[in-house]
């Protein structure tokens, strides 16, 4: 099922710090008609920061969504409503785990027993230059 994401871009600020914020309003699974829909509603209830004093207020319908212009005593504002396919997103949950299949039967393979080890240690032995020919860490259980 394909993932939408209902986007939001709006003017924040005022005077010369006038600018554009952009974020998700949420996610969406299902077709892209019943994704505009959502984002319809939701545009159509949107009241933005800006401005204050509202003397006219405009819903657009676009190719990819709605656009809201509003006029203020001084200036218009613009919010923008997009709808956009999901491709990939870095922080999504991992995918639920596939259900478990029934293992294959294997056949059973005949194991050799292991004869313990003697408690008693063997003198180490070294090679013609005074090496220790097997390290005295090697095969110990306690190391990591």
């Amino acid at each position: 099922m394909t993932t939408w994401g209902l986007i939001v871009e709006t003017t924040v600020g005022t005077g010369d710090r006038k600018h554009t914020s952009g974020s998700v309003m949420a996610h969406f699974e299902g077709s892209r008609d019943d994704a505009l829909r959502e984002l319809e509603a939701r545009a159509r209830h949107f009241t933005p920061q800006h401005p204050m004093s509202a003397r006219r207020s405009r819903l657009f319908r676009t190719t990819d969504g709605f656009d809201l212009v509003v006029d203020g005593v001084w200036d218009t504002f613009l919010t923008r409503f997009t709808v956009a396919e999901l491709l990939r997103d870095s922080d999504a949950p991992p995918p639920p785990p596939l259900p478990e299949e029934a293992p294959e039967e294997t056949p059973e393979v005949p194991v050799e027993p292991v004869e313990p080890r003697s408690s008693v240690a063997e003198a180490p032995r070294y090679d013609a230059d005074g090496v220790p020919v097997k390290p005295s860490w090697l095969g110990r259980a306690d190391l990591p």
